[in-house]
C-alpha cells in the first residue's frame, strides 16, 4: 500500500505532521480528516526500498531500548512509536516508525507491519514483535530485543576495535616494502650494475621481484577474481553451497572459531524466542535463519523436521557430529528437564567466553607475526644492499 507524508492543523490551529497509508491521495485525506486535522498538504513518499543503507545498526538499538523503556512505563504503543519518532534523528528511521504507528492506528498487528521492512527488522525482530504483541508482553519483548542487540552491537565494536591496530600496522607494512621495492631498491642497485658489480643471488630475486611487481599484483587479482567466480559458479547449487561451507567448518583454527561463533547466536536467538512463548519448532525455524552457514542450518532444520513429528531432536544434532559436545550435553539436560531456556542461556555464555578468549589469542598472535613479517623482509631488502657493497669493497682492497 503507497504511505504518504502529510501537513495539518488542528483544531488549535497549530501544524501537524505524520505518515499513513492509503490507497490513494483521496483515501489518505480521509483519514486525515478523521484525526480532526485539516490537510494542507499531503504526498507520496518515495518507495520503502531506499531506507535499504541508510539505517545503521545503532539507530534499531536506540529505538529498541527507547521503545522498551516507554512500554515499561506503561505508555500505549501508539504513544511510544511518536515518542519514540520525536527523539530519533534518523529521518528514514523516523518515517518508518510513524508508518508503523499509522498501521497500528488503523487496527493492524505491530508485528507484521514491520515485515514490509525486512531490511530494517530481520525475521527474528519481527516474529518477536509479533509474539510478544499476540501474548501481551510487548514491553518485556522489547526489553530482551534492546539487551541482545546491545549485546551483538558490543561484540561487533570489540571485534572493530581489537583489529583496528593490527590493520594499520599490516597496511603500513604492505605500504613500506612496496615503496621499497619499487623506488629504493632499483636506484641503489642500479649503481651497482654501472660499477661492474656481479650481484648475489638474493639482490637478483628482489630485483626481478621488483621489476614485476605490477604485473604479479595484477595476476593475483585476476586468481582472485577467477577463484570468487569459481565459487559462486559451484555454489549457485544449494547441495554444493552446503558442502563448500561443512568444509568450512574444517579449516584449521578458522573451522573452529566460526562454528563456535554461529552456535553462541543460535543459542542467544533460541533463548529469547522461546522466552517470548513460542513453540520449540517455530523458534528452531526462526533461529535457524541467522545461521551464515548453510550446512549448519541444514541441520538444525533436520532437527526441527524431528521436533515436529515428535522425535528427539538433539539426536539430529549429534548425529552430525559437528556440535561441540558441551553444546550437546547442555541442551539434551535442558531438552529432558524442561529447562531448554535456562540451557540455551548457559551455552550462548559457555561459547560467548570461549569466543572472546580465542579472538583474544588469536589478536595477540597477529601483531608479532606482522612485525616479524615486515621485519624480515625488510632485513632481505637490506642484505640485498648491502652484499654489493661489501662485495666492492672486498674487491677495492684486494
Amino acid at each position: 500500500m503507497p504511505t504518504y507524508s502529510y501537513t495539518a492543523i488542528n483544531n488549535n490551529g497549530s501544524k501537524k505532521k505524520g505518515i499513513l497509508s492509503a490507497t490513494s491521495e483521496r483515501e489518505a485525506r480521509k483519514f486525515i480528516k478523521d484525526l480532526q486535522l485539516t490537510p494542507i498538504n499531503v504526498s507520496l513518499l518515495k518507495n520503502k526500498s531506499s531506507f535499504r543503507t541508510k539505517i545503521k545498526n545503532k539507530d534499531i538499538v536506540l529505538m529498541t531500548r527507547q521503545l522498551a523503556t516507554l512500554l515499561e512505563a506503561n505508555t500505549s504503543i501508539v504513544d511510544a512509536l511518536k515518542i519514540t519518532a520525536d527523539q530519533l534523528n534518523n529521518k528514514d528511521l523516523i518515517n518508518i516508525i510513524l508508518n508503523l504507528r499509522e498501521d497500528v492506528v488503523q487496527g493492524k498487528r505491530l508485528g507484521q507491519s514491520m515485515k514490509k521492512y525486512p531490511d530494517v527488522f530481520n525475521n527474528t525482530y519481527s516474529s518477536l514483535v509479533t509474539a510478544g504483541d499476540s501474548s501481551g508482553n510487548l514491553d518485556v519483548i522489547f526489553d530482551k530485543l534492546a539487551d541482545y542487540l546491545e549485546e551483538s552491537a558490543s561484540i561487533r565494536q570489540k571485534v572493530i576495535s581489537a583489529l583496528t591496530y593490527p590493520i594499520i600496522l599490516i597496511g603500513f607494512s604492505i605500504i613500506v616494502i612496496f615503496a621499497l621495492l619499487t623506488f629504493v631498491l632499483p636506484q641503489v642497485i642500479s649503481q651497482f650494475v654501472k660499477a661492474g658489480a656481479e650481484l648475489p643471488l638474493i639482490t637478483e630475486l628482489l630485483i626481478g621481484l621488483s621489476n614485476n611487481i605490477f604485473i604479479i599484483i595484477i595476476s593475483m587479482l585476476l586468481l582472485v577474481s577467477v577463484t570468487v567466480f569459481a565459487y559462486r559458479r559451484y555454489t549457485s547449487d544449494i547441495d554444493n553451497l552446503i558442502h563448500s561451507h561443512k568444509k568450512f567448518l574444517t579449516l584449521p583454527l578458522i573451522g573452529n572459531f566460526i562454528l563456535i561463533s554461529e552456535i553462541e547466536r543460535f543459542s542467544s536467538t533460541m533463548a529469547l524466542i522461546m522466552e517470548s512463548g513460542t513453540n520449540l519448532d517455530i523458534a528452531i525455524e526462526e533461529s535457524s535463519k541467522v545461521f551464515n552457514n548453510k550446512y549448519l542450518h541444514h541441520i538444525v532444520m533436520n532437527a526441527k523436521k524431528d521436533v515436529v513429528e515428535g522425535k528427539d531432536f538433539i539426536f539430529s544434532l549429534n548425529r552430525s557430529g559437528i556440535f561441540p559436545s558441551i553444546f550437546i550435553q547442555l541442551i539434551s539436560s535442558g531438552y529432558k528437564s524442561g529447562n531448554l531456556v535456562k540451557m540455551f542461556h548457559k551455552s550462548s555464555d559457555f561459547l560467548r567466553n570461549e569466543i572472546d578468549s580465542k579472538r583474544s589469542i588469536f589478536l595477540s598472535l597477529i601483531e608479532p607475526l606482522v612485525i616479524i613479517f615486515m621485519g624480515g623482509f625488510i632485513m632481505l631488502i637490506v642484505l640485498a644492499i648491502l652484499i654489493p657493497i661489501m662485495q666492492m669493497n672486498t674487491l677495492s682492497l684486494g
